[in-house]
């Protein structure tokens, strides 16, 4: 099924501020909030969906990427919705957005009374692809050194916080006594430490393992591209919410084709006898070869399209084209032979340059210009 547009789950227009994204999840979150709504699958999936919008909208970088490019921009499918996130990840990440309006959690409580889930850090690789991976789209595996839970880790109630992720102080003011609330030092507000843990693991209960991680890639991606695998990254600590997969896109120079944004370029080289009398030349394209026609006449510099034989429009429809840029080859030698009947050509008034309006140089253009 595709997604629906961010900015139309939110009901926001695509110049929205900060405060005005955030007001409008608010406003959404709680319209459907499961304390709000119970047994009622479709509120939970509204509720999921906008809690996605939030995500990607409320990250400068990934809005940027979703503003340009789309879903297809984010990768794996666009936010943590299609990593499977649950109902305490979206507290654990979004709980503050909520306030009190419903005493701090309820049955799903972003903070379960007071713990806040740890948030594993995320991955960056590197990616490297080739034009005719660019053009089809390609799925492909790579390794990754990451941090995983391991196994044989049991945890127990922080003895500071009691297990709350929360220290509570009273202090004695003019104004009576004031109680205030703060993370524990101890658990960083995860409320458990850990009891058992295997010798390979540190002291967040996590091991370095290596994974193998497929990603899909979509037509038309460019250099310096950042696609994002939710949930791939580095996992929590104290088995909290793993970071994502941050792949950035390198393009591997083609041997003849150069790129400009969707449209592809190539220099065909012809000789003067087949630029003067025409001839049908074979030229290289993205997945193959395609034969163009060189009229006769043809200048040096004339630029050829063909529409269509260019890379796909990234989150659009159509490809672009493939600008086929004529130079004419001058020799640097000449036999003897060729030169007798360069000579006589020489002579020929049909060889001597007489260049129409379309055919002047720069500089004369820049004077027209001018004048």
């Amino acid at each position: 099924m595709q997604k629906r547009d961010y900015y139309e789950i939110l009901g926001i227009s695509k110049s929205a501020d900060e405060g005005e994204i955030k007001k409008a999840y608010r406003k959404m979150a709680l319209k459907y909030h499961p304390d709000k709504n119970p047994d009622d699958k479709e509120a939970e999936e509204k509720f999921k969906e906008a809690a996605e919008a939030y995500e990607v909208l409320s990250d400068p970088n990934k809005k940027a990427r979703y503003d340009q490019y789309g879903h297809a921009g984010l990768g794996g499918g666009g936010g943590f919705g299609g990593g499977g996130m649950n109902m305490e990840d979206i507290f654990s990440q979004f709980g503050d957005v909520f306030g009190s309006a419903f005493g701090g959690g309820g049955s799903f409580g972003g903070s379960r009374g007071g713990q806040r889930t740890a948030r594993g850090t995320n991955l960056r690789v590197k990616m490297k692809l080739t034009l005719e991976e660019i053009a089809d789209g390609v799925r492909k595996k790579i390794k990754v050194n990451k941090l995983v839970n391991a196994d044989g880790v049991t945890y127990k109630n922080c003895a500071t916080c009691n297990g709350s992720g929360r220290i509570t102080r009273v202090a004695q003011t003019f104004l009576g006594a004031m109680q205030t609330q703060s993370v524990c030092n101890a658990c960083q507000g995860a409320g458990k430490m850990i009891d058992q843990k295997p010798s390979d693991a540190d002291s967040q209960g996590l091991k370095r393992q290596e994974e193998v991680i497929e990603i899909d890639i979509p037509a038309g991606v460019e250099e310096g591209m950042q696609l994002s695998v939710t949930g791939k990254g580095n996992a929590g600590p104290f088995n909290g919410i793993p970071g994502d997969l941050i792949v950035v896109i390198e393009e591997q120079e083609h041997e003849d084709l150069r790129r400009d944004g969707e449209n592809l370029h190539y220099e065909a080289f012809v000789n003067f006898v087949d630029a003067v009398l025409g001839e049908t030349i074979e030229i290289p394209t993205i997945n193959g070869k395609a034969k163009i026609k060189v009229e006769p006449g043809t200048q040096s510099g004339k630029v050829l399209r063909l529409k269509g034989k260019g890379l796909p429009i990234l989150q659009g429809y159509g490809s672009g084209d493939l600008l086929v840029h004529i130079h004419v080859w001058t020799p640097k030698k000449v036999s003897k032979e060729e030169r007798e009947l360069l000579d006589k050509l020489k002579e020929s008034e049909n060889f001597k340059p007489s260049p129409d309006k379309s055919e002047r140089g720069f500089f004369q253009r820049m004077k027209d210009m001018f004048h």
